[in-house]
């Protein structure tokens, strides 16, 4: 049965074969549509199984992020199987642990008015870039088409009821993402119905991902007066409705005192959690059916919420809207241009490189945690997922973004003192290692990204390097056991997860000190980078975890996390891992590595073993630089076997097509990298070439440059590179440098159904 209004399967068939055809013009035929690259991206990849992806209306870094929650929703809100509860404006995506937002759920509803157990059954469901619909329906007679658009900070709602029956539109603010035992809890909240087509209010929340609390507020208008309208509460399944009187005369404007001052309800959940407070707004659909909503949002004030309406979104025209959002997606998904490939790649690629446009959110002109004209971005969620993939392919094909976001991160050292390794609604959050905006730092100096203050960046990360964290699990470091005995021992959680991280972020500084000219910190911070040797043990050939007193950790082998592991995972020695994984982790010396494991031959046979034995881990970030590794051996041809498969075995253009939580696009930019045959070495200014999927890849640089791969007869069977010329030039290595890549350029690459010794000499970048 279907239900409402929805694009038929074959229009939406035709419109993808002709953006696919677009896509993959022959060489020197003319083009003469410009490709919707939006029609080729899905926001419905990976919602469930662990992805947790958002699949609602946003633009790209967007705070809005309308989206439906669902009653089994993990922390994007949203499941494929549950009741659709409503629609709330503000989301993370990809993420695990608790949740964080899911604020003013808005839930449009036909018939008798009711704020409790809305639930409802979903139809037509479809979503793009920038856009998204359903129907609602746990009757036919009472269908409601609910359609979603959204700017920055404000979300758009066209809401199509059945005719007749009343619509009502029941906005819940005290709404959120809850999970689990510290999933986020509504502290206070309050609620005005400022007239018969506005609500505005705000609320105040703590716990979830971090605990800090934040206040948001929200400024909602409709497009026509209401019949009826008030406010409501609700306490466990009990509601209590206040309600406005009629409509406002027309010319008149005459108001009741009670109009005139607008219908509030403020309360304080701090004894009673299950409290829950909102407005409501009730429409005649007897002439017409269809009424829309804008809501704005504001970490300042309600007024700045109605300023950030009126700046963003002043009309009604819900189609337009959803063309700009639809322009400004295809703006960032036309960074990168593939010809080549099959529809399931494609797919992939640019849902991909969608959900790689995301996260962290843009809420410059919204800083409320201090004063300061600097760009300002929140949810970093976490540096400890992003710096390995996402920020390097922003440095690439966003890089003013990028340096926003560094700014971003200095200011808020500036004005905290930490920079943030993780950060999401004005305050930090977990550190799950180590400093890893050092990395992430470090990689804009050493590719010479520009555009923020280098010598505040590092006074920043020497903090990182030296100074004792006063709360280690939010932000900086331990360094008690890592300064006095080169590695963290037993006596701290993640001790030798934090030992490999600490070491690479003191390459990090070390880079940063060589770019200023700091001779006698780079020497010093080089020498701590070695801190991974400290838990190197030679027999068992991995990382091992030791006490303070030089002792091994007793009974452990490399493929255990931890022998016991009844306590919480964050209390192990490996974080999110086992040392076989984390013992791949040391990105700054790999020659270092590969002498510990019996040199280039047996350094294949290790790396051999995490794969094979089924060890390597795609969703989870710990080992995913490995499969890249062999090409410091002398064996590209093994880095291509195994990108491969993983791009084959792990990414699917469906709902449960991600190996595990996106993180705020990680996993997806790992996708966009590896399938570009690229791929970085974060931190370090070279990318290593592996095997593109693609016939052609066109990436736009700044000024107008561009930087073509070609791999002409590159296949499922030709995954091999035999020859490379850069710029007509031949090259026997498998890397190119950033300032190759960034001046623009053309990599010529040769495929094969077999290996033919290309690039088995490593030459070191």
């Amino acid at each position: 049965m279907s239900y409402g209004l929805k694009r038929s399967g074959s229009v939406r068939a035709l419109i993808l074969a002709a953006a696919l055809c677009t896509l993959s013009v022959p060489a020197g035929a003319q083009q003469t549509a410009t490709p919707d690259y939006t029609v080729l991206a899905n926001p419905f990849v990976g919602v469930d199984d662990g992805g947790n992806t958002v699949p609602g209306a946003g633009i790209p870094f967007g705070f809005i992020s309308l989206s439906p929650d669902t009653a089994n929703g993990d922390t994007n809100g949203y499941d494929s199987k549950s009741a659709i509860l409503g629609f709330s404006f503000t989301h993370v995506t990809g993420t695990g642990g608790t949740s964080k937002y899911g604020n003013f759920r808005v839930t449009p509803t036909s018939g008798e008015l009711g704020v409790n157990h809305l639930v409802f059954a979903r139809h037509d469901e479809m979503a793009s870039p920038g856009y998204y619909a359903v129907t609602l329906a746990n009757d036919p007679s009472k269908a409601v088409r609910v359609e979603l658009t959204a700017s920055r900070l404000v979300g758009f709602q066209r809401v199509t009821f059945p005719k007749g029956a009343p619509g009502q539109f029941v906005l819940d603010a005290t709404s959120v993402i809850g999970l689990r035992g510290s999933g986020q809890r509504t502290t206070a909240a309050q609620v005005e119905v400022v007239d018969d087509h506005t609500l505005s209010g705000w609320a105040s929340f703590e716990g979830g991902w971090n605990p800090a609390p934040y206040k948001l507020y929200f400024y909602a208008v409709f497009d026509r007066p209401a019949v009826k309208y008030g406010a409501w509460r609700a306490r466990q399944g009990e509601a209590q409705i206040q309600t406005g009187t009629g409509r406002l005369d027309g010319g008149n404007q005459t108001k009741s005192a009670a109009n005139r001052q607008g219908l509030m309800i403020e309360y304080d959940t701090e004894q009673e959690f299950s409290n829950r407070l909102g407005g409501f707004m009730t429409f005649d659909t007897t002439n017409s059916s269809v009424v829309q909503m804008k809501l704005a949002v504001s970490f300042i004030s309600v007024e700045k919420a109605k300023a950030n309406l009126a700046a963003e979104l002043p009309g009604w025209d819900f189609d337009a809207q959803h063309e700009r959002a639809r322009d400004l997606w295809n703006g960032a998904l036309s960074k990168i241009e593939v010809e080549g490939g099959d529809d399931t790649q494609k797919r992939n690629f640019y849902s991909g490189l969608y959900r790689s446009h995301t996260m962290p959110h843009d809420l410059s002109g919204e800083n409320v945690w201090w004063n300061s004209n600097e760009p300002h971005y929140e949810d970093f969620y976490t540096l400890w997922d992003t710096f390995r993939t996402l920020h390097p392919l922003m440095t690439i094909i966003q890089p003013q973004r990028q340096r926003d976001m560094i700014r971003s991160l200095i200011d808020t050292y500036a004005h905290t003192g930490w920079l943030p390794d993780s950060r999401i609604a004005g305050a930090n959050g977990m550190t799950q290692g180590g400093s890893n905006g050092d990395v992430l730092i470090a990689d804009a100096v050493v590719k010479n990204l520009g555009g923020f203050d280098v010598k505040q960046a590092y006074a920043a990360l020497l903090k990182n390097g030296e100074v004792e964290s006063d709360k280690p699990f939010l932000q900086g470091r331990v360094l008690k056991d890592y300064l006095s005995l080169g590695y963290v021992s037993m006596s701290q959680t993640r001790s030798a997860s934090r030992t490999l991280e600490y070491a690479y972020n003191d390459f990090a500084i070390a880079s940063v000190a060589a770019h200023l000219g700091d001779k006698a910190v780079q020497a010093r911070y080089l020498k701590r980078a070695e801190a991974w040797k400290k838990l190197w043990d030679d027999d068992l050939g991995c990382i091992r975890p030791r006490y303070a007193n030089g002792r091994w950790l007793e009974n452990f082998t490399c493929t255990y996390d931890y022998p016991d592991k009844s306590g919480p995972w964050w209390e192990a020695p490996f974080y999110e891992g086992n040392s076989l994984q984390y013992s791949t982790y040391v990105p700054h010396d790999v020659d270092g590595l590969m002498a510990k494991t019996g040199g280039r031959e047996g350094f294949v046979r290790w790396l051999d073993r995490l794969f094979d034995e089924g060890y390597y881990l795609q969703g989870n970030e710990p080992d995913i630089l490995a499969p890249w590794l062999y090409i410091h051996a002398g064996r590209p041809d093994r880095t291509a076997e195994r990108v491969r498969r993983i791009l084959t075995m792990h990414y699917k253009p469906t709902r449960n097509g991600l190996p595990g939580n996106d993180d705020a696009g990680t996993m997806s930019s790992w996708y966009v990298w590896a399938s570009l045959g690229l791929y970085p070495n974060a931190g370090q200014p070279f990318y290593y070439i592996g095997s593109p999927v693609f016939r052609k890849t066109t990436i736009h640089l700044d000024g107008g440059k561009t930087f073509q791969i070609v791999a002409p007869n590159t296949s499922e069977t030709n995954l091999y590179v035999t020859g490379a010329r850069l710029n007509g030039k031949m090259i026997d290595r498998a890397w190119l440098t950033h300032a190759e890549l960034i001046r623009g350029g053309t990599l010529e690459l040769d495929m094969a159904a077999q290996p033919n010794g290309w690039a088995t000499q490593f030459t070191k970048p």
